[in-house]
């Protein structure tokens, strides 16, 4: 790496403290959750939120975004939500001089950079769908016109896992849009005993931005120049082959359990997401550490078990973190 490349690490571990400061101004604990938003947003991918009602998910959501010199859009999903709610519309409006109709795209709330999608499983899937486009290709097309949407664009989407009535399953190629899933737990004692002193008497805290979209998008692009050792490119794609039942290198229990594996998409993930977290801690080249830790939040939404695992209660993070456990790096930081 430049010289100028290690000076941008060292102010990108430096962003990360004061972003992290601002958002425990508002936000209690939850320093898991916070940090892999970070590396979600700095490896240019978006984050499935899942936890029980109550655990903060929309607030942490909307702190980040006042963090963040970033325009912000919520969208609320419901079960009567159409397409045109998320990406827009065409109004035909009429000239008052002229008389002359024409037709008009209102843009919808999708033009933003960070967009909050609340309980994105309450909406079906013919609406959840209107989002592939924008999470992938970062565009929106409508009328034959394909309009670019604000960069960096990060989708946040919010999940409950508890409620069923009403809801519907996210499409697998969806859900392999989301470069994390990051699962919301419960606080300890002394971070809820503190939630309720900070809630419960003055107001909190204005939250300053740190970053602005320029900034971030420089950051991006450093996160791609983190070199990566071809001992850790092989382990991430070993490990993610192995969550496939049909690859020779799976384990009997994969082959019995699993249905579908991850696909090359968690491979690439693995990476990025290994580059943005040692980038984060102001480090200049990825460490197996980075892609252990890293691996679970790629993987655990990306592997569909089947009714053999179902009917012994083993869940897909079980399952992988069983591979990550099990699978070695072969290399010398291993």
């Amino acid at each position: 790496m430049s010289s100028n490349d290690v000076e941008a690490i060292a102010e990108l571990e430096a962003a990360r403290r004061q972003l992290e400061e601002q958002i425990g101004r508002v936000v209690i604990g939850q320093q898991e959750v916070v940090e892999g938003l970070l590396i979600s947003l700095l490896a240019g991918g978006h984050c499935l939120l899942v936890g029980v009602p109550g655990l903060a998910k929309t607030l942490l959501i909307r702190t980040l975004s006042q963090a963040l010199d970033l325009s912000f859009g919520r969208i609320q999903f419901t079960p009567d939500l159409m397409p045109s709610d998320i990406t827009g519309t065409d109004v035909l409006e009429e000239d008052q001089e002229t008389g002359h109709k024409a037709f008009r795209f209102v843009r919808g709330p999708i033009f933003h950079n960070i967009i909050l999608a609340d309980e994105i499983n309450r909406t079906p899937p013919k609406t959840q769908a209107a989002l592939l486009e924008a999470m992938q290709e970062h565009s929106v097309t409508a009328g034959g016109n394909t309009m670019a949407l604000p960069e960096p664009f990060f989708v946040l989407a919010t999940q409950n896992p508890i409620e069923q009535e009403g809801t519907y399953p996210l499409p697998e190629a969806q859900l392999d849009r989301f470069l994390f899933e990051l699962r919301i737990d419960y606080p300890s004692a002394a971070e809820e005993a503190e939630i309720v002193r900070s809630t419960t008497s003055s107001e909190p805290e204005p939250i300053s931005a740190v970053l602005d979209g320029q900034r971030i998008a420089a950051f991006q692009r450093l996160v791609r120049q983190v070199p990566v050792a071809d001992h850790l490119v092989d382990y991430a794609v070993r490990l993610v082959r192995c969550t496939r039942p049909t690859d020779p290198s799976a384990s009997d229990y994969v082959k019995d359990m699993v249905s579908w594996g991850a696909g090359p998409r968690a491979s690439q993930f693995l990476i990025l997401a290994g580059k943005a977290r040692a980038a984060l801690h102001g480090r200049h080249s990825v460490s197996a550490d980075d892609i252990r830790s890293v691996a679970l939040p790629v993987l655990r939404h990306r592997i569909v078990v089947n009714f053999h695992a179902e009917a012994q209660a083993v869940s897909a993070e079980g399952l992988a973190q069983r591979l990550i456990d099990e699978v070695q790096i072969h290399g010398s930081d291993a």
